[in-house]
């Protein structure tokens, strides 16, 4: 495996990942992950949601080995965790746990119960916006798992871009794959997927706030539902 360089500015990366989001715009998800690797080496890691584990999967086809970072909220559904522990024991990555700051009852003494009913964007802010960036911090490029088609506020996600937020490259391989295509990897390499996939959820975050979809909703509704909010500011 080549290795990337240790220090390029914040300009230097941002033109790289400008460039390869034209050039890589309808080049399959593994040669992206293989340009994401010949490009950064050890600072490119995967983050998972543990919704799935296919672009954990597709990453350690290219980088046996690669990290995988999970954000261990506090609230999330037992399913999620053990979709967790399955992805660390039988895939070939190596598997990061990061978690807040404070645990869910220090923050419930600081802000008070259920913050995340009353403040979602400052719940989600502290659980995983800080969480995420600190674990980031050793990355020049992190992979996603965006598809355009999973609601109107992912349409235009490129395959590789850059997150001016944190200054690094961001890497989304199956950007341009539809839930069929994810359905058809799955059952092809027999990848895990969260077990709540299978019981009307359709996106899986925290527990107090997801919600299996109803019929005709986009994958996004069941997050958040009844708010004006879709995202949880990792993705923007």
């Amino acid at each position: 495996m080549t290795t990337a360089p240790s220090e390029r500015t914040a300009t230097e990366l941002r033109e790289l990942a400008e460039q390869a989001g034209r050039d890589l715009e309808d080049a399959s998800a593994l040669d992206i992950l293989r340009w994401a690797d010949a490009a950064f080496g050890g600072r490119f890691c995967v983050t998972s949601s543990m919704e799935d584990a296919v672009v954990a999967h597709l990453a350690a086809r290219v980088r046996p080995g690669v990290d995988v970072v999970f954000l261990d909220t506090g609230y999330h559904f037992p399913e999620t965790l053990g979709t967790r522990d399955a992805v660390e024991a039988v895939m070939d990555v190596n598997l990061i746990t990061l978690t807040p700051r404070r645990t869910v009852a220090e923050q419930d003494a600081e802000h008070g119960p259920r913050l995340h009913d009353r403040d979602p964007d400052l719940c989600c802010a502290l659980r995983k916006v800080a969480p995420l960036e600190e674990g980031l911090a050793a990355y020049e490029a992190w992979a996603t798992g965006l598809r355009r088609d999973e609601s109107p506020t992912r349409a235009n996600t490129p395959v590789v871009g850059w997150d001016e937020k944190r200054q690094k490259v961001k890497v989304s391989p199956i950007a341009r794959w539809t839930q069929e295509d994810v359905d058809a990897y799955v059952a092809e390499h027999g990848v895990l997927t969260n077990p709540l996939l299978t019981d009307g959820y359709a996106s899986v975050g925290c527990a107090p706030c997801t919600r299996r979809v109803l019929e005709g909703e986009d994958a996004r509704a069941g997050r958040w539902a009844g708010r004006n909010k879709t995202e949880c500011g990792l993705h923007g």
